[in-house]
């Protein structure tokens, strides 16, 4: 009976050890791939600490996921931006970086409700993109369609590597 108990622990502790290793693995996947889309929103008359504002019943840090994909002629960056209007959404670049910035509107259709699960965020944003290459400003495109925002920034200068021969 005494060796089943310790063979039961010892299974035990090996299934345990394994599925915290799968959760550390999980957490540092998702920290990795996601950790610039973690994005702070402001809610109306707060400051940059946080401090000032009245508790508020939603978060202030949010997801906004997005990629960067570069063709032979684009640097293509998309965004998820649910719960925004493109109205919502302003644009800017300054050197190699792509600033979105907006605001999501906290809008509650129901009176006397209460909340037990609040994962949104709402507030004003800024989220800013690395850009791989240099982009031609002036002849960028944005379009939003399906809560996502894509905005196509036409890559300047040479295109293609160039081959000098050596003499």
């Amino acid at each position: 009976m005494l060796e089943t108990l310790k063979q039961t622990g010892k299974t035990l502790s090996s299934e345990f050890g394994r599925a915290w290793d799968d959760l550390r693995d999980g957490w540092r996947e998702i920290y990795s791939r996601s950790r610039g889309a973690l994005t702070h929103f402001m809610h109306p008359g707060q400051n940059e600490t946080g401090a000032g504002s009245p508790p508020q019943p939603y978060p202030n840090w949010g997801l906004l996921a997005g990629e960067v994909e570069e063709t032979d002629n684009d640097i293509v960056v998309r965004l998820e931006v649910p719960g925004l209007e493109k109205e919502d959404c302003r644009i800017r670049i300054e050197g190699n970086t792509l600033y979105l910035s907006g605001e999501k509107r906290f809008e509650r259709t129901t009176e006397g409700s209460s909340y037990h699960i609040m994962e949104r965020a709402y507030g004003s944003f800024e989220r800013a993109i690395p850009l791989p290459r240099n982009v031609l400003e002036a002849q960028a495109e944005a379009a939003y369609k399906n809560g996502v925002l894509t905005v196509r920034l036409p890559k300047s200068g040479d295109r293609r590597p160039t081959t000098i021969p050596v003499r």
